[in-house]
């Protein structure tokens, strides 16, 4: 399967998305450090029944390097507006990582544009339920990336083992495809790339707020679907529970931070009869 590859202009700024496939949409919203090509084998599973969007996140990949707009309700309102570009007028939302509060705000505040929400291997900061996970903090690198200026000047020049400890992480060691490490290496490399990807960091506090005021007054009505590996697990399921009104819950094993290309296979077997319903 090889996808089309567009620049669709949004809100000031141009992504880079993947198209593939006819029927019913998928938008698929990446994190970090990934490009749209996290998607590649979720893509070839579901495009002989779906259209599947993939686009680089704003700022990331072949997408413009926006000086700002790295909030949660930011980038739902990018991803709002992708599909209105492409014509959509109602598309199951699938998030990982930096991917899912975007997911999550698009599903609560629009749920007649979003069908099906599947959201993986997240927090969504503002709301309880992620103690356990978070007793000893949050993950190191959440500090050092939210520092303004600091990580991208330490790490310009030294990009490819940084992003290769999140790959190794990620697949609990058992690598990924050298095309597209390679590809996720080059993504992330230079001060301006980092910048950007740091940025999603740096917008945490904002986006914590945002996610916080919406579930105040708002339900998440949209069926949904939780997924949970290593080393996230069942911790976004639970902060879910109390908001959603159609909550699926599912804990794949033996599986690192990146589903999509770690077990792609025990994902699609989650997804298709999911997105069918």
């Amino acid at each position: 399967m090889q996808p089309d590859l567009r620049r669709i202009a949004v809100n000031g700024i141009e992504l880079n998305v993947a198209v593939a496939g006819q029927g019913p949409a998928v938008l698929l919203l990446h994190g970090f450090p990934h490009t749209w090509e996290l998607w590649s084998e979720v893509m070839a599973g579901l495009c002989d029944r779906y259209r599947v969007i993939a686009p680089d996140l704003r700022g990331l990949g072949a997408s413009s390097r926006a000086a700002t707009g790295y909030d949660a309700q930011a980038l739902a309102d990018d991803a709002e507006a992708l599909l209105a570009a492409l014509g959509v007028s109602a598309a199951a939302v699938l998030g990982i990582d930096a991917g899912t509060p975007p997911a999550f705000l698009l599903a609560l505040r629009r749920p007649g544009l979003v069908r099906r929400l599947v959201v993986m291997e997240s927090l969504l900061g503002g709301l309880p339920g992620a103690e356990d996970f978070l007793a000893g903090g949050p993950p190191w690198w959440f500090g050092f990336h939210a520092v303004p200026g600091l990580a991208e000047s330490v790490l310009e020049g030294g990009e490819a083992p940084y992003i290769d400890w999140f790959l190794d992480a990620g697949t609990l060691g058992e690598g990924l495809r050298p095309a597209v490490r390679d590809a996720f290496v080059r993504a992330y490399t230079g001060r301006e790339a980092l910048r950007c990807a740091f940025s999603y960091y740096r917008a945490l506090p904002v986006s914590a707020r945002q996610i916080e005021s919406a579930v105040r007054t708002t339900r998440l009505t949209v069926p949904t679907m939780a997924v949970g590996a290593h080393p996230v697990g069942p911790a976004l399921e639970r902060q879910l529970r109390p908001l959603a009104d159609d909550l699926t819950g599912h804990l794949i094993e033996d599986c690192g931070h990146i589903i999509p290309l770690h077990r792609p296979a025990a994902l699609l077997g989650l997804l298709r009869p999911f997105l069918a319903d």
